[in-house]
């Protein structure tokens, strides 16, 4: 019964990530996607397996938010030891940002990031398995 009720609270970041996007921006992300895919449809098999490379290395929302936030958190502490203490406040922002992303599966930057065109792992995934499906069409 506790195990339901923690699954409950932290939510996966997978779905919160599209659940807190607006649906202008989801749909764009999906329209250049499905444009892609449309796209590659037209190419031959070097070309699809070329992108889908490209797909392997794409950066999602999860590490972008990650390095970003730690990034700043590192940075800040840094500038907080050598140049004033308040810049330890900026620290401990970006930290809390991380954990209310790992605790309900959405933070501000995120929608920055989403704004940007950023994609979360399934969206990418999702290329990457239409793309896989060409390659493996009979010709």
């Amino acid at each position: 019964m506790e195990l339901d009720l923690a699954k409950e609270q932290l939510p996966s970041t997978q779905s919160k990530v599209s659940d807190y996007t607006p649906d202008y921006i989801n749909q764009q992300i999906e329209r250049e996607t499905e444009a892609s895919v449309n796209y590659y449809k037209r190419q031959g098999k070097n070309e699809i397996q070329m992108r889908i490379n490209e797909l392997d290395h794409e950066w999602d929302t999860e590490r972008l938010m990650k390095v970003n936030m730690a990034s700043i958190a590192a940075i800040s502490a840094l500038l907080a030891v050598r140049a004033n203490r308040k810049w330890a406040l900026l620290a401990g922002v970006s930290s809390a940002a991380i954990i209310q992303h790992a605790l309900q599966g959405w933070t501000p930057p995120i929608a920055i990031f989403r704004k940007m065109g950023v994609r979360t792992v399934d969206e990418i995934s999702r290329e990457k398995k239409a793309l896989q499906n060409l390659l493996n069409k009979p010709e």
